[in-house]
């Protein structure tokens, strides 16, 4: 067989094709080239998007979480509040002391934010608020009750100072009763008079004269007082001298008794009992000197006041 050989025609039709090929290529890895740089373009951009959406999502889920944090914060604000109400008012802080105690510890401990931490510390903190809720009406009964025990209160306490100022009266009128007895029971001495006996025995009224005098007489009657009681009393009587200085001699039954709180001398005295009879009682006193001249008083005790009182003068 015969060989053909391509001729110059042949040769010239045959380049162009290999050329449209290599172009054909060359726009396909082209388009592919593209296509590739436009996938990663979106690839890229989608991806910061999603780290954009990312970073809002985490910024607004910490801004909630503090939030919630800080509503946590008030709630404990409002609960010692409460606290310190009710512990006023007398009532049970038990319950609202550990709500407070959970919150300080939520509160004092590191979070991270998530939905969930947050879902869990809303849900805690609508606890916590519907329990204040419930304290607000026990703290409105217990005023009402604390305003009942006041109104009571102050009603026994009126009622207690009225049946005070009465005792108070009635141990008034007491005291002024048996003030008034004691005094209305004390014995009076009437018709005192005061003689002077000398040494023949003979008697002479005041005044006297110093060398006449050897024994000083004193006589007076026990007035009528149905009030005092019949009983024993011991009758002191005084002679006080112009000096003020009592004239006694216990060798001759002189002795002390109180008077206004103070012990002084008397004279002479007697033991009698006293039946309410008008009783005339006589005393005689022997000084075993002369009186010095001058104005002296005669004074007449028992149980501690004075019955009665005369003077008479030595010249």
């Amino acid at each position: 067989m015969e060989e053909h050989k391509p001729t110059a025609e042949n040769g010239s039709s045959l380049q162009p094709a290999a050329k449209a090929g290599n172009n054909r290529k060359s726009v396909v890895i082209i388009i592919v080239l593209v296509m590739v740089i436009i996938i990663q373009g979106i690839k890229i951009y989608l991806d910061h998007q999603e780290s954009i959406a990312k970073e809002d999502q985490l910024a607004n889920t910490e801004e909630e979480l503090a939030i919630t944090m800080q509503r946590l914060s008030d709630i404990s604000e409002e609960l010692e509040q409460k606290i310190a109400e009710i512990e006023q008012l007398g009532g049970d802080v038990e319950e609202l002391e550990q709500a407070k105690a959970e919150i300080e510890a939520e509160l004092s401990r590191n979070r991270r934010a998530s939905r969930r931490t947050i879902q869990d510390l809303k849900d805690k903190a609508e606890g916590y608020e519907l329990l204040l809720k419930a304290k607000d009406a026990e703290i409105s009964k217990l005023k009402e009750i604390n305003s009942e025990l006041l109104t009571e209160n102050t009603s026994l306490k009126t009622e207690k100072n009225v049946l005070s100022d009465s005792l108070s009266q009635l141990t008034e009128s007491r005291e002024e009763l048996v003030d008034k007895v004691a005094e209305a029971s004390k014995l009076k001495a009437e018709d005192v008079r005061v003689v002077a006996i000398n040494r023949r025995g003979k008697e002479r009224e005041t005044p006297f004269k110093a060398r006449q005098i050897e024994k000083i007489k004193v006589i007076f009657t026990i007035a009528e007082n149905n009030v005092a009681p019949i009983e024993g009393k011991n009758i002191l009587v005084r002679i006080v001298d112009g000096n003020g200085q009592v004239i006694f001699d216990v060798a001759r039954g002189s002795g002390t008794f109180m008077y206004q709180d103070k012990e002084e001398f008397y004279t002479a005295n007697q033991e009698i009992l006293f039946d309410n009879t008008r009783q005339q009682l006589t005393f005689e006193y022997e000084k075993g000197s002369e009186y010095d001249p001058g104005i002296y008083q005669l004074e007449i005790y028992t149980e501690g006041y004075k019955m009665g009182s005369q003077e008479f003068e030595v010249r």
